[in-house]
């Protein structure tokens, strides 16, 4: 007899996940050890593969985990599914020390987490910031704690533990900011940190919250439900208990799932316009590598507006504070010139139109 449904769908998510990682182009796998081989393909040798030589160690996985019901599950489904693919396994949880004994929580976290077999495990606490409001300061804290602990111990990936209903939820506060296409496609399967473009995984994304509390459930495995995430002083919060279930009474079941195809959809239609925006970029520049406003203007405000983003960026603004707003301000130096000065943008930039050609520098 075979493992209960929820525990096989979270297992599967996971083997998913772990084989794409050793079939990357840069990562290939040994037959017969199943390890990962850096930089070579099946069948290919090197000089010195003749040579006695140490064994390659085995690639390390990360789970980054809360003690929550979605990371408890993906932790179990980690642990049961690395070692028969060669892979090692190991865990991290974050102190975010935002509630009274979370340094206590951390610990049990980790106890878990080393009953399950992973190895290495630690906690990490963190210093939360106000930049951004209480939960992105919460999570660009988070995110910074996990990339300087993959870093730390060589890991080459970090799975996360969104389900499809935290895409649901990523794509209405999206639609409810305003901020384009880019902020409706959610959260990627396959996200960066610093120098690491393909760091965080997030095999849940096709499953939902419940799956993985029922995986837990049948596995006998504790979890911890985090207060904030019933707290009605948290955005995300209310939309969880009182947006989506309002929206569910109005239109029927399939909410969520409706939501998170629409994620999909549109981030393969953001990739095709940053993709047309990146080969385009190259034209509007004239000799001196400044953007000519006439040749901004001729193209597509979808392709012009990303190629103003990245210019801002390049030039210093911090992504996480460049809001649509920002951009349609710039945006309006070459569509709607009328001698305006010039725009503040977060980090200390300026754009401004100087003889035909937008400057955008620190100011």
């Amino acid at each position: 007899m075979g493992p209960h449904p929820a525990v096989a769908a979270i297992r599967l998510a996971v083997r998913r996940v772990l084989h794409d990682i050793l079939t990357e182009p840069s990562r290939t796998t040994t037959p017969e050890h199943g390890r990962a081989t850096l930089g070579r393909t099946p069948g290919e040798s090197s000089a010195s593969d003749d040579a006695p030589h140490e064994p390659e160690p085995s690639p390390l996985v990360l789970v980054a985990c809360s003690g929550g019901a979605d990371s408890m599950a993906l932790a179990s489904a980690l642990a049961f599914e690395a070692p028969k693919l060669g892979i090692r396994a190991g865990g991290i949880t974050v102190d975010h020390g935002l509630q009274p004994g979370s340094d206590l929580r951390a610990d049990e976290v980790v106890l878990r987490l080393r009953e399950l077999g992973l190895d290495p495990v630690e906690a990490t606490a963190v210093t939360v910031g106000r930049e951004g409001g209480p939960e992105a300061a919460a999570r660009d804290a988070r995110y910074a704690a996990l990339d300087a602990a993959a870093e730390r111990h060589g890991a080459v990936a970090v799975l996360l533990g969104h389900t499809r209903d935290d895409q649901a939820e990523t794509v209405l506060l999206g639609l409810a900011r305003g901020s384009g296409i880019r902020s409706l496609s959610g959260m990627a399967a396959v996200s960066g940190g610093p120098g690491a473009a393909r760091r965080y995984r997030r095999p849940f994304l096709q499953l939902d919250r419940q799956t993985a509390r029922k995986a837990c459930m049948v596995q006998s495995l504790p979890v911890w439900d985090d207060p904030h995430n019933a707290d009605p002083a948290y955005t995300r919060s209310r939309l969880r208990h009182e947006g989506l279930p309002a929206l569910e009474k109005a239109l029927g079941k399939g909410v969520v799932e409706a939501l998170a195809r629409t994620a999909q959809l549109s981030r393969d239609d953001a990739d095709a316009l940053d993709t047309w925006a990146g080969q385009a970029e190259a034209a509007v520049r004239d000799a001196a590598g400044l953007l000519e406003c006439a040749k901004l203007y001729a193209l597509p405000p979808a392709v012009r507006r990303r190629i103003l983003r990245r210019a801002a960026i390049e030039a210093g603004a911090p992504a996480g504070s460049l809001f649509a707003r920002h951009i349609e301000e710039v945006d309006r130096l070459i569509t709607g010139w009328r001698g305006q000065g010039a725009i503040n943008l977060p980090g200390k930039v300026v754009a401004q139109r100087q003889g035909g050609r937008l400057v955008i520098r620190q100011g």
